[in-house]
């Protein structure tokens, strides 16, 4: 709708976790090392945890991007009791799931497939996304399956990403032998102002723009309202371009953004953040402000620093 009068290929701020527009800050960059850390040592259990629109399955499914050959992955992305027991998520997840088979049937069969893929010499990984669903029970069960190894290496490998509530359930008492079997442990925060500001920029370059659509302010203030989580920046920004583009501004500003806010998410359902609009602080130096293009543009848009120059020039 809008790609064309931004100057843009495709659309930057999509709610669908797509690795290409991951922008790996400091966080998501450590959560990722460590996750390729544990499949090269042959870890056993790995949690990545964040709030809702954290990134976490984008950050997944980059490492998926660039799994090795040897690597055979099963990803479950629906843990609700409603979608059957453990070991049918597990074998579907490697597409062996055979209907009419009892557990003892169906354990035999994955310990088949587990032997059969470490004497082709290949690691078998589970992910398991929106892990919070899982019962203590369940969880227990995924320990007692970890199980199955060879004399001295680990058969399967296990990630579970998931919402805060994950954490707290393996912090229970009944699931201290699954906690200590843990060798990655990593909470993604929400992003920093900066943070949110480079998140933006990132996804306009990544998506084709070669001139800044956002000012500083704007992208600071959508960090205050998102409280820095990438789904709600996301959504904010996709609805102020929209705006932008019916309103035919080429530059996104406070004033539109705070339009956008008002005519549309002051009373919806997401979870923004309140702001106390009579105390609302914008930070006004933009020096280290992620420029997309610092020389072109319209003159507002041009760091402090280069608009310094300019002046000291004309006095001159």
């Amino acid at each position: 709708m809008y790609e064309s009068f931004y100057g843009l290929e495709a659309k930057p701020f999509s709610l669908l976790p797509d690795p290409e527009f991951l922008y790996l800050g400091k966080k998501h960059k450590v959560a990722l090392a460590l996750l390729e850390y544990a499949l090269m040592n042959n870890a056993g259990f790995c949690v990545i945890s964040g709030e809702i629109g954290a990134g976490k399955t984008t950050l997944l499914r980059r490492l998926l991007a660039t799994i090795e050959d040897n690597i055979t992955v099963g990803m479950i992305t629906n843990t609700h009791q409603s979608f059957g027991e453990l070991l049918d998520w597990v074998l579907s997840a490697y597409g062996i799931h055979q209907p009419g088979l009892g557990k003892v049937e169906m354990h035999q069969l994955l310990v088949d497939f587990l032997l059969e893929q470490y004497a082709n010499n290949k690691t078998t990984l589970l992910i398991v996304d929106e892990a919070q669903n899982m019962s203590a029970t369940t969880l227990e069960e995924l320990r007692m399956l970890s199980n199955i190894n060879s004399e001295k290496d680990l058969v399967l490998q296990v990630i579970l990403s998931g919402q805060p509530d994950l954490k707290d359930t393996l912090r229970k008492p009944e699931l201290m032998q699954f906690a200590q079997r843990i060798s990655v442990d990593y909470h993604l925060d929400a992003l920093s102002s900066l943070e949110t500001c480079t998140y933006i920029q990132h996804r306009l370059v990544t998506a084709g723009a070669t001139d800044d659509i956002f000012t500083p302010d704007a992208c600071r203030l959508i960090h205050q309202y998102s409280g820095g989580i990438p789904r709600l920046i996301n959504l904010l920004c996709d609805t102020a371009l929209v705006y932008g583009f019916a309103d035919q501004k080429k530059t996104i500003d406070v004033d539109l953004v705070e339009e956008m806010i008002n005519e549309r998410m002051e009373n919806s359902i997401l979870p923004l953040a309140k702001i106390d609009k009579s105390e609302k602080v914008v930070e006004s130096d933009d020096d280290d402000f992620p420029w997309i293009n610092p020389n072109g543009g319209t003159e507002e848009l041009k760091p402090v620093a280069e608009k310094k120059k300019l002046k000291k020039s004309l006095l001159k």
